[in-house]
């Protein structure tokens, strides 16, 4: 195919020598997704500055029939922004586009730009002693727009829910570079489809997302922080109904992990130290948080909690977080699993959810169905257990070769352990999104009626086809 230089000229001529590139070394950086799994080529990279700019530059792709893949953070971890091999998409970059448009204390409101990395956001509403209630371990890399775009989770679900549930208001580019223009929070509007919900987690497939209007809350009072040793998760699950009941609105981080994850973190991540001093199959992380005038209740509920715990056999040694720096440290080494399981070897990573009183059994079950399975490997979970979520890791052989082995045995256990969840009624992506790694397999595994009406939407949207092809809307089956 020959290169598009009239549709290139009109797009350079557009967007001036900051907002267009086509240098390989500036390109580079933004062609292979985080983990190393996919990587691509684009025409070129083309960073607006502006949801006008965006929305031009949208338009002039759709006159030339340009595909787009819109990018964030380039944090993700399913492939959903890295363009494809035939070179024939343009990379659109949201990060120059990282203003504060507004911000309202008394409303607790902020509209922000989609390119705003969320550990900037948590700053910024830090001055004000506000607080935006969404947090996870890629926070310096991660944009409001892909948080938005993928329906991030995190470690603060239990209490405050999903991105879908901090967003107030969106705007959006569409395909024909229409701007969706909707900031406006209204507490009642009932003039149909709540559109700006079916844009959140369409992975740029339906629109691109520009800016958004998203609740924040009183900062804290302070926080309580706990690690316990357990036996089993089926154990963490019963402390985990404890802690509601105990707890209740102020637990808002209930977090498991497993020995193995645990060695992994201490092994591979500087100044970290194992909090308790035996070894137990799994551990449990418990966060309390209290808005001002109620940290001083938190310490007591939080012994009460593992009191109790320890008194039902549930808990076999436990630790309280002495001060800030101590909660950070046990906080370091939940974020740190990923990255230290990857500097073990290559594995395959499965971010998974069932109903939430059935994630302890399906953990149980599930663990030794694939070590029998696949006996050279090792299968690992942790993650959010109030949520219904873990990330089920397989981690390969001692001689797996990285890259070859995630493409061979790899791809066998990832469709076994996505029939598992399929059985128990769950789903294969909790809260990384489908992107293109997860994209037939949902074809295969999900509702045929979901799918269909997903397609329908996206032709709807983008008849051309030309918003983040290839990612997350399965293909029709064939006739």
């Amino acid at each position: 195919m020959s290169e598009p230089t009239e549709f290139l000229a009109a797009a350079e001529a557009l967007l001036g020598s900051r907002g267009f590139t086509r240098d390989p070394d500036l390109m580079d950086p933004w062609l292979t997704d985080w983990r190393g799994r996919f990587s691509g080529k684009a025409l070129a990279l083309l960073s607006p500055s502006s949801t006008q700019e965006v929305s031009r530059t949208v338009r002039l792709c759709a006159d030339h029939g340009i595909a787009i893949v819109p990018q964030g953070g380039n944090s993700g971890m399913c492939g959903g922004a890295t363009p494809d091999a035939s070179g024939n998409a343009v990379l659109l970059s949201l990060r120059r586009m990282d203003a504060i448009r507004s911000l309202d204390t008394e409303a607790r409101q902020i509209v922000c730009e989609a390119g705003l990395v969320l550990q900037t956001l948590h700053e910024v509403a830090a001055r004000e002693r506000l607080r935006f209630p969404l947090t996870l371990g890629g926070k310096g890399s991660a944009t409001v727009g892909g948080l938005i775009s993928t329906n991030a989770g995190g470690t603060q679900v239990l209490r405050h829910g999903v991105m879908r549930d901090q967003v107030l208001g969106l705007e959006a580019v569409l395909a024909d570079g229409s701007i969706f223009n909707g900031l406006t929070v209204l507490k009642k509007d009932n003039r149909g489809f709540d559109l700006k919900q079916m844009l959140i987690g369409s992975e740029g497939t339906l629109g691109i997302v520009t800016a958004a209007t998203l609740r924040l809350l009183p900062e804290t009072g302070g926080r309580s922080v706990a690690w316990a040793g357990l036996k089993s998760i089926g154990d963490a699950r019963k402390l985990l109904l404890l802690a509601q009941d105990k707890a209740g609105h102020y637990l808002e981080g209930f977090e498991v992990m497993p020995q193995h994850s645990l060695e992994a973190v201490l092994a591979h991540t500087p100044d970290t130290r194992n909090p308790l001093t035996d070894i137990h199959p799994w551990q449990a992380l418990i966060e309390l948080v209290g808005e001002p005038g109620e940290a001083a209740d938190l310490p007591a509920i939080v012994e009460d909690i593992l009191a109790a715990g320890m008194e039902q056999g549930l808990v076999d040694d436990a630790t309280i977080a002495a001060n800030e720096s101590q909660a950070e440290a046990f906080w370091l080494m939940r974020d740190e699993i990923a990255p230290a399981e990857r500097a073990v070897g290559p594995a395959m990573q499965h971010d998974i959810s069932v109903p939430v009183a059935r994630m302890a059994d399906f953990v149980e079950a599930a663990i030794p169905q694939v070590k029998a399975r696949f006996p050279d490997t090792l299968p690992v979970a942790f993650g959010h257990l109030g949520d219904g979520n873990v990330h089920f890791h397989v981690i390969g052989p001692a001689d797996a070769v990285r890259g070859q082995w995630e493409l061979d045995q790899g791809k066998t256990i990832s469709a076994y352990v996505h029939d598992l969840v399929t059985e128990w009624g769950g789903s294969i992506s909790a809260e990384h999104g489908i992107g293109q790694m997860k994209r037939d397999e949902l074809g295969r595994l999900g509702d045929p009626v979901a799918n269909t009406m997903l397609r329908n939407v996206k032709q709807a949207l983008d008849p051309q086809g030309i918003l983040n092809p290839g990612k997350l809307v399965p293909l029709a089956p064939a006739p």
